[in-house]
This record gives structure tokens, sequence and C-alpha cells, in this order.
């Protein structure tokens, strides 16, 4: 764990998963995606050790909204296809 981590903790889960909050979490697992350093996993936005406060965060919400690993993984790649195109 970073030493940010232990400062701050996790970021909170909002008290109900909207739509919009939704978009957000699929942006921040975009966004905060894992890069290989010498040192390891790191992010590719912060460069925190991988994966940082808001790639788990972005994972929780979408947990928590009841998707699976596969339909994460399917809403993430069709993000990172649409924000090449635009």
């Amino acid at each position: 764990m970073d030493r940010i981590d232990e400062v701050l903790g996790e970021v909170p889960l909002p008290p109900y998963v909207t739509a919009e909050d939704v978009d957000f979490a699929v942006r921040a697992i975009t966004v905060h995606a894992p890069e290989q350093r010498p040192g390891g996993l790191r992010c590719r936005n912060d460069q925190a050790p991988h994966p940082c406060r808001l790639h788990r965060w972005g994972q929780r919400v979408l947990a928590e909204r009841g998707l699976s690993e596969a339909q994460i993984s399917a809403m993430v790649a069709h993000y990172g296809a649409s924000a090449v195109r635009r």
C-alpha cells in the first residue's frame, strides 16, 4: 500500500450508484490503468502503485452496481474505443 493510501484511505462510495457514477467509474478505471515500470505496475495517471485509489474506487462502484468482471472489462474496452474516435 502506498503512503498516500495509508493517510487518505479509500475513496468513499456514493450512497447509491447512479448512471453518472457508473460513467465516472469507467473513466477512473480507464484513466488510472496499469503501466509496467521498472519498480512494478504503476498507475498510468498518478504513478501510484497499481491499483491506485481511483482505480479501486471505480472497480468498487461498478461491483456495487452489480456488474461482473466481464461486464466491467467490456465497458472499459468500449469507453477506450470511443475515446479514441473523439
